[in-house]
């Protein structure tokens, strides 16, 4: 007697398999206060596919945390991550509702973020940096009846990346009708264009929701920032990357050392993954303000970096995706009520002051405005201090103030390190099994 599949009936069968299927998926993560003294463990555990590190690195910068140690190694279809992180003061997590956010968040990864629609119309800029352009977009907008929600600006090597959300003054409502868009976009172009960027100014509108740095780097990346010549001269804080071949195990080496700050990893992997490379195995430590980052990768296909040229884009790509987010400049935090023109009216009284705009951030929350602005003088040097306080006494001393950089808790005491040293005996055997699971490869003969 022989049975078809439609002569047997399994009740239920398809949906207990997508259910296996989903489990399978579900990443498994495990967050754990009792195993370091002085950080917080974050294990994932998942079914390997590519982007999935990236979009765990991402989980945990939005929640601005510091990643102190991480280990990544994969084996087959599986990969494991382990992060040490602490918040902005360097101390472990403890608050539940932050914890259990994180935990959902990163149990939820394997679903990806596709794109929704938004209540903001996103424009999409770039070209070449000069002084006062960030004024002339601002002004722009506030001319066309456009108010600025959200923003982020970056700029590297004389370029220009910007993605800024926008609604209607008048209605409150995204952009839609497609003549004003069309003459925000014209408009918008002339300006990046200027005299001497015809061919390379580039401005869109988006509907749809992206992550926003993600985005800028794949903008900048497009632009090839990463090939012109830095205007300034490299200093001891500059990136060094290097990249070798195991020829014999398949894998390429990839070796970043470079001054420390928060969301190193994200970027470095962000570039990583856009340009199509694999992460089978990394260390991330930090010691004394310094990162030292080894990844073992490959391309989607499976295969290693294959001549000279990839080689150097590689490390070009890699030392601008550092560089980007670089914090060039004075910081200024300016908080007041928000009202129409505001930022046209701040840059322009930067332009004026003859500084200029390296990053910012710009974003309005129940009509109050925290716009984070980087500044240098018009050569790309230090701003004088008369400078500084003549903007100020302009636009308001209460308002705009100076602001430290925030610096990352890493160095311990002596005592702390003692206090530390059981705890980080757990993190150490995941290292140590790494390591071993490394070498019984072949890969750290000369890489340990």
């Amino acid at each position: 007697m022989k049975l078809s599949m439609v002569d047997i009936e399994w009740p239920g069968s398809l949906d207990e398999y997508s259910k296996l299927i989903n489990r399978m998926n579900t990443p498994r993560v495990v967050i754990d206060n009792a195993v370091c003294e002085t950080a917080t463990l974050v294990k994932v555990d998942s079914a390997r596919r590519h982007g999935i590190l990236l979009e765990a690195v991402q989980v945990l910068t939005d929640l601005n945390l510091s990643i102190q140690k991480a280990y990544i190694s994969s084996d087959g279809i599986w990969f494991m991550d382990v992060f040490h992180v602490t918040d902005l003061e360097g101390n472990k997590l403890t608050d539940e509702g932050v914890i259990s956010y994180l935990e959902q968040s990163l149990a939820t990864i394997h679903c990806g973020k596709p794109a929704t629609s938004n209540d903001l119309t996103a424009l999409e800029l770039t070209g070449t940096d000069r002084v006062g352009l960030l004024s002339e977009v601002f002004a722009v907008l506030a001319e066309l009846q456009c108010d600025v929600v959200e923003a982020k600006v970056w700029t590297h090597n004389g370029r220009i990346a910007s993605l800024i959300y926008v609604k209607d003054c008048n209605s409150g409502s995204p952009i839609k009708d497609s003549e004003k868009i069309d003459t925000i976009v014209g408009r918008l172009r002339n300006v990046l264009k200027g005299d001497d960027d015809i061919l390379y100014a580039k401005t869109s509108v988006s509907m749809t929701v992206t992550h926003t740095e993600r985005r800028l780097h794949q903008m900048m990346f497009a632009d090839r920032d990463y090939e012109r010549k830095p205007v300034l001269q490299h200093s001891e804080d500059s990136p060094v990357v290097t990249v070798q071949n195991l020829v014999e195990r398949g894998y390429s080496v990839v070796n970043v050392q470079c001054k420390d700050r928060m969301k190193l990893l994200f970027d470095v992997i962000c570039t990583m993954t856009d340009m199509d490379y694999v992460v089978f195995h990394g260390t991330i430590t930090t010691s004394r303000h310094r990162a030292y980052l080894e990844f073992y990768i490959r391309h989607t296909d499976g295969t290693p970096i294959s001549s000279e040229a990839e080689r150097q884009r590689v490390i070009q790509c890699l030392q601008a995706s550092i560089e980007r987010r670089t914090s060039r400049g004075v910081r200024l935090e300016l908080c007041t009520t928000d009202r129409p023109c505001l930022l046209a009216d701040v840059t322009r009284t930067f332009r004026e002051n003859g500084l200029n705009v390296t990053r910012a951030e710009v974003s309005t929350s129940q009509e109050v405005a925290l716009n984070l602005f980087y500044v240098t003088d018009g050569h790309g040097s230090a701003a004088d201090t008369k400078m500084i306080d003549s903007v100020r006494e302009k636009i308001g001393v209460s308002n705009l103030k100076v602001k430290e950089l925030p610096l990352i808790s890493q160095q311990k005491t002596e005592g702390e390190e003692q206090a530390a040293s059981v705890g980080g005996a757990v993190l150490l055997s995941l290292g140590s099994i790494l390591r071993r699971n490394l070498y019984n490869l072949g890969l750290i003969r000369s890489y340990s």
